[in-house]
């Protein structure tokens, strides 16, 4: 039997074989992608809607629509940046010399076992200091310009960091070793072919934590004794009981550490994409 096609109805055109197709986004396998933004929507609404109903003195907590305008203000004015610019400078210098001394520090402990037992009792002692209570003391040795509030971020964020650093080496499988081991390898080898890749996720869980230390540090630092930064700007709103101001500052400052924290996972996922958040400490 003859069929006869029908000229006007097209058959459909194949699809370009060097297009890839987007992956779709399950919503069920993902739902913190709605989620997320659904509870900051809910929340930011009720704080603004429902506290007058509630009682709640402005004075006390400001609505978001308050602490929108302040930081408009604020950030059209060129001390704000400026105050910007200092704490910024201060979380990056002392998280590079914290994160620098936690490496070398954490390698040596983790390779040579009489290291360990001399230096990481004093280490342990040190950490249990409250850092808070150490920033009188820098601003008495250092001063109250920059360098107090480097070795304050410094401070915080070295000990994560360390404590990271040497999980990660000691994580190394030990038969890999063996192996390369009787393959003549020498120690840098084994180094740089397994401990080094092993311990990659510890340690950029470390600068994941270090970095929102570092931040923390160079505030309080500010708190004790600055004449600049965002530490000293939160004091000052404090001081004039401006609470829009002050919440205009911490935004900056979660901001600040948010930034912050997806470079280190974007970095992380280029470097050490193979990396299991749920193994690691801190993550």
């Amino acid at each position: 039997m003859t069929t006869i096609e029908n000229p006007k109805v097209k058959a459909p055109s194949p699809a370009p074989q060097g297009t890839p197709r987007k992956p779709r986004v399950d919503l069920r396998e993902r739902p913190e992608i709605v989620l997320v933004p659904a509870v900051f929507v809910v929340v930011l609404l009720g704080w603004e809607f429902l506290l007058e109903p509630l009682g709640v003195e402005e004075f006390v907590l400001p609505r978001p629509s308050q602490i929108y305008a302040s930081l408009v203000t604020q950030m059209s004015d060129a001390m704000f940046w400026t105050h910007l610019w200092v704490t910024l400078k201060e979380s990056l210098l002392g998280y590079a010399i914290g994160v620098a001394l936690a490496m070398v520090l954490g390698m040596l402990i983790s390779q040579i076992r009489l290291v360990e037992r001399t230096l990481m009792p004093y280490i342990v002692a040190f950490q249990t200091v409250p850092k808070v209570a150490l920033a009188p003391l820098f601003v008495v040795w250092f001063g109250f310009g920059l360098t107090s509030k480097v070795v304050m971020a410094a401070v915080i964020s070295f000990f994560p960091m360390l404590v990271n650093v040497i999980e990660g080496l000691r994580s190394a499988d030990p038969d890999r070793i063996q192996m390369l081991k009787v393959f003549g390898a020498s120690r840098m080898q084994v180094f740089r072919m397994v401990r080094l890749p092993t311990a990659l996720p510890f340690i950029f869980a470390g600068l994941d934590i270090g970095i929102v230390f570092a931040i923390l540090g160079a505030v309080v630092g500010e708190f004790i004794g600055a004449k600049e930064g965002l530490g000293y700007l939160l004091l000052q709103t404090n001081y004039n009981f401006d609470m829009p101001g002050m919440f205009a500052v911490l935004v900056v400052l979660s901001v600040m550490g948010l930034i912050a924290h997806f470079i280190i996972r974007l970095i992380q996922k280029k470097v050490a994409f193979w990396a299991d958040d749920n193994q690691v400490i801190g993550a």
